[in-house]
């Protein structure tokens, strides 16, 4: 193959082809828990997390809920993957070999976003979120008193969630997106020095909490017990002024080590003894991939 112009163009195309195809193939699980909010700088602050809106009866003044009264933010990061090639694999025809890598940077670009929001979820053992508090704990003021959506253990966390509002339990912030780009100019160092060219794709974005109140995790066994606690723990939340959420938990998340487990408290028509089981259908079963162990 000649290398000119015009063939470089055409080889980028084709990378982009199988890089796109391979992208479009993989779907997306962090959209289950999470929310997409558009960034439009460095870091995103979300001074209005405090505020669940919940309407009241009007009498006297309108009540006002204080969007700013937060200073809880998520900063944007980098994310990349890139290789390079060599120049005689492209001037010898042999680009065909790279179609496994580049289907592979596909795959792996369309599942970032559930990387960086499976991640912020286990995080929230030991992270902050807007009230000060771990975004699990047992002390989260509410009012003049505190409300817990965590329940300490020694085993392999599950996760009990309400994902049927227009506020997610995760926040997934997208400041640009991704982007398959190539530095392959004869001028470009890589080019002259070491003949070869690169191939490669970014994007800037981040993960991080919305709303304590529509998750609720656990490390006690997952049992339909501990789930019938946690169950009516989250639709028990009240607001500052002990008003109910509304919080109705649909989704049952957890490990592959759990599975058999979380299929038995909410799947199964009837339970060991052979008795009607209260819990069947409550919620989803949701296993993803990219959920560590807690």
């Amino acid at each position: 193959m000649i290398i000119n112009q015009a063939t470089l163009a055409a080889v980028f195309q084709s990378f982009q082809t199988i890089y796109n195809q391979a992208f479009q193939g993989v779907p997306s699980e962090w959209n289950r828990i999470a929310m997409r909010v558009p960034s439009m700088t460095s870091e995103e602050i979300y001074a209005w997390l405090n505020a669940f809106a919940k309407m009241r009866e009007w009498v006297g003044d309108r009540v006002l809920k204080d969007l700013s009264a937060s200073d809880f933010a998520i900063k944007n990061k980098d994310w990349e993957d890139t290789i390079s090639v060599d120049r005689n694999q492209i001037e010898d025809d042999k680009i065909g070999l790279l179609t496994p890598i580049l289907q592979m940077m596909g795959q792996s670009a369309k599942e970032q976003p559930d990387e960086v929001v499976f991640g912020a979820l286990v995080a929230g053992f030991n992270s902050l979120c807007y009230d000060g508090q771990y975004f699990f704990d047992t002390d989260h003021p509410v009012g003049d008193g505190t409300v817990s959506n965590y329940a300490a253990g020694a085993g392999v966390a599950w996760y009990l969630m309400d994902t049927t509002r227009a506020i997610k339990p995760i926040v997934f912030q997208d400041r640009r997106a991704l982007e398959f780009v190539s530095m392959t100019a004869p001028t470009d160092a890589n080019v002259f020095m070491q003949k070869k060219y690169i191939y490669g794709v970014d994007c800037r974005n981040n993960a991080g909490f919305g709303l304590w109140q529509l998750c609720y995790a656990s490390k006690l066994e997952l049992t339909a017990t501990n789930y019938a606690t946690a169950r009516a723990a989250m639709m028990d939340f009240k607001n500052d002024m002990g008003k109910p959420l509304g919080v109705r938990p649909n989704l049952l998340v957890t490990t592959s080590a759990n599975e058999g487990k979380a299929r038995s408290v909410v799947m199964m028509q009837k339970d060991a003894a052979g008795a009607d089981n209260p819990w069947y259908n409550t919620a989803e079963v949701f296993i993803p991939r990219f959920l560590a162990a807690a």
